[in-house]
């Protein structure tokens, strides 16, 4: 067993390029990732985004919007240049252009035909109630409803597109109750305001969390586990790699020929391998406490959480070493073994919510997700640093992880026996 250990260590210091792999590449990823996410974030957060406003109705309604599009910190409003102000035209074309990311063009006349339409259902409403004909009460005049144009960037996703109609709408609601309560107030001559045209509904945020402490989720958090995984798995590359040296170079024939089962080799390289992976997720960890506050960006908070951390830690790194010793196994020639592990690795982390989070995923990828040990891993590390998750609430991940692991050191234990026997 030492002198399996010492093999082990004696090829990773020797590979040069395996120990930038393992090391220097994860932590220039974390760094760069997490400093251009962080400060994407912090740019849409501090800086508004322009959008024009084309005010044909000049009334209430178009007052009304612009209130509340200066209230929500986001948009900045824009209605002409050089004091003239923009058409309908010329919005469109500035969209079209990428200039502004949309156009909000408020028809003529939207507040006080608003008003009369209103006022015309009240009319009818308050007729059924006092026995008078429709006609009696009620303006005849006819109107059409209105038509608030939008016009949106077409490389803007769907769900912004949705977010600004929804509360367009929602603003629109408020104006046209506004408008009924004191249509009523009118009718029923109340010499004092009804006061009922408040909000009886009001949303409260509460965190689910049991303790008073909210966290809220940050770039570090999120990228601190989720390349310190990536960094695992590519321990697939030189673990494979140095196994094809074995039986390129006449070590495995030699370790065959041992009567020690092959198992017991297996040990050895788990042994190295899973320190291997704790010094990675250790200076991925050292990078969010100390480095990222120096950057500017927020410090990762894991008091009284290093215990749990460091037991996913070792479970993500045996599924890595299990599939680095399975390609390895499998794999003729170091041609073979590392692009595949390199594929594999990019592949799992892709589908895994590294690089983009599950949730903002297509249904079909989400269900996908699910297969990938790295979503398994990132998934315990959310429980454990955003959730306050112990260990009960880790076991499902862990399990998956060394289910996962048993599957390829059986396969590969198996594979040999076979190729032995043959």
């Amino acid at each position: 067993m030492w002198q399996t250990i010492k093999k082990e260590i004696t090829l990773i210091t020797r590979d040069t390029g395996g120990l930038v792999i393992l090391f220097l590449m994860p932590l220039l990823l974390i760094l760069i990732v997490t400093f251009v996410q962080d400060g994407t974030y912090r740019n849409f957060s501090k800086e508004k985004i322009a959008i024009l406003l084309i005010d044909n109705d000049k009334d209430e309604i178009s007052q009304k919007i612009k209130e509340h599009l200066d209230s929500s910190a986001l948009f900045n409003i824009v209605s002409g240049k050089e004091g003239k102000p923009f058409t309908e035209e010329m919005a469109r074309r500035l969209v079209l252009q990428g200039k502004y990311v949309m156009a909000i063009v408020v028809p003529e006349k939207l507040s006080s035909d608003t008003k009369l339409r209103v006022n015309q259902n009240v009319s009818r409403m308050v007729s059924l109630f006092s026995g008078m004909s429709a006609e009696d009460t009620t303006d005849n005049k006819q109107t059409q409803a209105k038509n608030i144009r939008l016009y949106f960037d077409p490389t803007l996703q769907a769900s912004f597109k949705e977010t600004v109609k929804g509360a367009i709408r929602n603003m629109m609601a408020e104006v046209e109750t506004h408008y009924i309560y004191h249509s009523l107030e009118e009718y029923m001559e109340a010499e004092d305001s009804i006061g009922i045209d408040q909000q009886s509904i009001v949303f409260e945020e509460i965190s689910p969390k049991s303790t008073d402490e909210k966290i809220i989720p940050n770039s570090v958090q999120h990228n601190v586990p989720a390349w310190a995984l990536f960094a695992i798995f590519f321990i697939v590359i030189p673990l494979s790699t140095n196994i094809i040296k074995e039986k390129t170079q006449g070590t495995g024939l030699r370790v065959f020929t041992s009567p020690q089962p092959y198992s017991l080799f297996l040990t050895g390289k788990i042994m190295v391998y899973i320190v291997v992976s704790l010094i990675q997720f250790v200076l991925m960890l050292l990078v969010g406490l100390y480095i990222f506050p120096l950057m500017g960006l927020p410090s990762l908070v894991v008091t009284g959480k290093i215990t749990l951390l460091a037991v996913m830690a070792a479970a993500s790194g045996l599924s890595a070493i299990a599939l680095g010793v399975l390609l390895g196994t499998l794999a003729k020639t170091q041609e073979q073994a590392a692009p595949l592990g390199a594929t594999i690795t990019v592949i799992l982390a892709a589908i895994g919510g590294v690089w983009i989070p599950v949730f903002a995923m297509p249904h079909t990828m989400q269900t996908i997700a699910k297969i990938s040990p790295m979503n398994w891993g990132l998934q315990g590390f959310y429980d454990i640093l955003l959730r306050d998750g112990g260990c009960s609430a880790i076991a499902p991940e862990i399990g998956l992880l060394l289910a996962f692991s048993a599957i390829c050191f059986c396969i590969s234990i198996y594979y040999e026996k076979f190729k032995k026997s043959v």
